[in-house]
């Protein structure tokens, strides 16, 4: 008999920190705070992500951000974004412990303005200075396996490999590689950037990802809240199935009844 408090232990565990939800979010782009702390709520997420830097300067949508998440009921990620190599989100970094006073942050170092693609060698500088520097790094990385693998071995708390360019809803892209990332990591694989509908999310926890972050898939949605509580159920239903482990795969049809028995027509060419 199927008892859901079996996997009641399965959390999350993120530089010693414990995390029910799978599901981590951002908070840019909704129309209002009152949107974003509904989609919050719905997501069920534990991590939420900011972007200091656009506190910092005022950025339309950032101003008043932080006083309106109710920071005893998530954890704060503050990020990066908007740095551009290692020297600036270094500085940011420790400019959001100072506002934040939390350790934590999601590093992104990323000069490429069409695409939004992270730079793997500023990436790599940067991680190893702030990991020397006693913060909780989890880095936003292409889906490329040498780089998460260094990552990891520099320290970082996790790897966050992208689905597709950050925005575009393009679903997942990189799934071969990410395949990899998530065979050879030693931390936790977080994919993040580009995941548009549900459906994508589950995909990556069906695959062994230990987790996703979406941002514009929620906030650019029609109901931002109904989407938010559909990412939430499909996160939980792709752990489930591969905790749960998939069916092998075959080449050719496999009945699912028995085929003793079956009532078939008589052979003209066979004696009565």
């Amino acid at each position: 008999m199927y008892e859901p408090s079996t996997n009641l232990n399965d959390y999350l565990i993120i530089g010693g920190a414990r995390f029910r939800s799978r599901l981590m979010v951002g908070t840019g782009k909704y129309k209002d705070f009152g949107v974003m702390r509904e989609s919050l709520a719905a997501s069920g997420a534990q991590i939420v992500t900011v972007s200091i830097r656009r506190v910092e300067i005022g950025a339309p949508g950032h101003t008043g951000i932080l006083e309106a998440i109710d920071l005893a009921s998530y954890h704060l990620l503050p990020n990066t974004a908007g740095c551009r190599t290692a020297e600036e989100s270094v500085r940011v970094a420790k400019l959001a412990r100072a506002m934040t006073e939390s350790s934590w942050v999601k590093l992104e170092v990323i000069p490429d303005a069409k695409y939004l693609l992270p730079d793997s060698t500023e990436t790599l500088r940067a991680a190893e200075v702030l990991v020397g520097e006693g913060f909780t790094v989890l880095p936003y990385i292409p889906a490329d396996p040498v780089l998460a693998r260094r990552l990891g071995e520099a320290g970082c708390a996790t790897v966050m490999p992208l689905a597709s360019p950050i925005g575009s809803g393009r679903g997942i892209l990189t799934r071969a590689s990410i395949e990899i990332i998530i065979e050879e990591a030693a931390v936790p694989v977080v994919v993040d950037a580009g995941l548009g509908v549900p459906s994508e999310a589950a995909a990556c926890l069906e695959m062994g990802a230990d987790a996703v972050l979406v941002n514009t898939a929620l906030a650019e949605a029609r109901d931002p809240v109904r989407m938010a509580d559909a990412f939430r159920k499909a996160v939980e239903a792709g752990r489930a199935a591969y905790l749960a482990g998939r069916m092998a795969v075959r080449a050719h049809a496999s009945p699912s009844s028995p085929t003793a028995g079956v009532v078939r027509a008589p052979d003209p060419e066979v004696p009565a």
